[in-house]
Parts: C-alpha cells; structure tokens; sequence
C-alpha cells in the first residue's frame, strides 16, 4: 500500500503563524501539516518501505528484506519515542510493509517463485490506491470534498462549510489534488501487473517496472501534488467564518 510535526525549522507544508482571522486556506495547510508530519514524518513513511523494495526486488529474499526493513523502521521508532513524539508514521510503513510481506508469503506458501512473490507484493498497494481513488472521487462527484472535513473540523461545524459554494470548489480542487497521485499509479502500475500477471509481458521487466515506479511514484509524486496543493492554497484568503 502506500502521517504532528516534530519540533524543528518549519517546512513549506508546515502551517503559517497564528493571524487575527484565521481562513480556510489556512486550517487546510496546517491539518495537512498534521496529517504528514512534515519532512520527518514523510521521511519516516518512505525510508522503510524503500528499503525493502530495493532489497526484495534484487535479492529476491522475503526474510532480510523484512528484517532489514523493520530495523530501519525500529531505529526511527527510537527516535520518535526518545523525543516523545508520535510513532504514527512509522508504524504507518511498518503496516505497510507487512501487508505487502504478508501477501508475498502467501504466494511462496502457494508455490509461486520469486517473480510472483514480487508481483503479489505490489498488489495490495494498488488495491489500496484503487479504492482511495474511488472514493475521493466519489466524494467530489456528489458535492462532498473529503478535504472539505478538515475546515468542518476547526469551525466545529462538520458540514456548515457547504453553505459556501467558494468553499466547496476549493476544497473540491484539493482533493483532486491530493487524489492524483492516486489515480496515476493505479492508471500506471495496475496493467503492468497484470501484464506480468497474466504472462501478457515478461515478469522480470513487470517486476522491475513496478519496483522502480514504487519508488518514483512514491513520495516524489505526493510533494508534487502537496506543492501544487500549497500554491492553490497561497492564491486565495476565505475567511473560516463564511464557512
């Protein structure tokens, strides 16, 4: 599958100081500063989950690439709990690599080799960003922009916020935004693998494929979109009253 920030220098997705009235614009970038951990907490999730599909991919071995991985995992963890702060992002790519691990397992379990250990490992994180997808989608199609709960979350109102059609289109642009990612690796990632599946195309070139756009298509792609998703944000200054 494919997360408070920690004290430290503030990064660009860190929330702006406190104003007089606050805006929409402004509760969404700081929950979405919360929601990420800043660049700790996005460092967190990747460097796990990387580690092990490097390892798997070239070595092809279940064992150290889970154990390599939940090391580098256990190390952060550490950290986190000697600076008392939350755990939530690493435990999130431990969850992660585990369900990935797990339906690897059950491949060698069921007699596949090494090719459709790899495969199987892929698949869980495409089933995850099909249904994200579909539900984001969803929610933008009939006029309730997940997004939109974050600004619901802070007047106390979980709803008022669709009074305001301004609001609803704003929020409406970021869960786009936050959705794209999404999309395109299911778009990308979901015929390759069952391409490689279905021996529609050589299993190497779908394994290394998939490993390589993991990576790239990974945490690469969601700064992209969070960047973009700060530059909209930057643009305009919609009172949290008018919600």
């Amino acid at each position: 599958m494919e997360h408070p920030t920690p004290p430290g220098p503030q990064s660009e997705f860190d929330s702006p100081a406190p104003s007089a009235e606050r805006t929409v614009e402004e509760v969404v970038r700081g929950e979405l500063a919360k929601a990420l951990g800043g660049r700790r907490g996005m460092v967190e999730a990747a460097v796990p989950t990387a580690a092990f599909t490097v390892l798997f991919l070239t070595t092809h071995d279940l064992k150290l690439s889970v154990l390599i991985s939940v090391g580098a995992a256990l190390v952060l963890l550490a950290a986190r709990l000697a600076a008392r702060s939350t755990p939530q992002f690493v435990l999130n790519s431990l969850f992660g690599i585990g369900i990935g691990a797990l339906f690897a397992w059950r491949s060698a379990r069921g007699g596949g080799d090494a090719n459709d250990q790899a495969l199987a490992y892929f698949l869980p994180g495409i089933i995850y960003n099909t249904a994200y997808s579909a539900l984001m989608v969803l929610s933008i199609a009939v006029r309730w922009p997940l997004l939109g709960f974050l600004v619901g979350s802070v007047t106390g109102d979980p709803t008022a916020w669709r009074a305001d059609r301004a609001i609803v289109r704003l929020c409406s642009r970021l869960t786009w935004l936050l959705v794209l990612p999404c999309v395109l690796r299911v778009l990308v990632q979901g015929p390759v693998y069952l391409a490689g599946k279905n021996g529609w195309w050589d299993e190497d070139a779908a394994v290394t494929f998939l490993g390589a756009s993991k990576i790239a298509m990974g945490w690469p792609l969601q700064i992209a979109a969070l960047a973009a998703m700060v530059w909209l944000l930057s643009r305009n200054r919609t009172p949290v009253a008018a919600s």
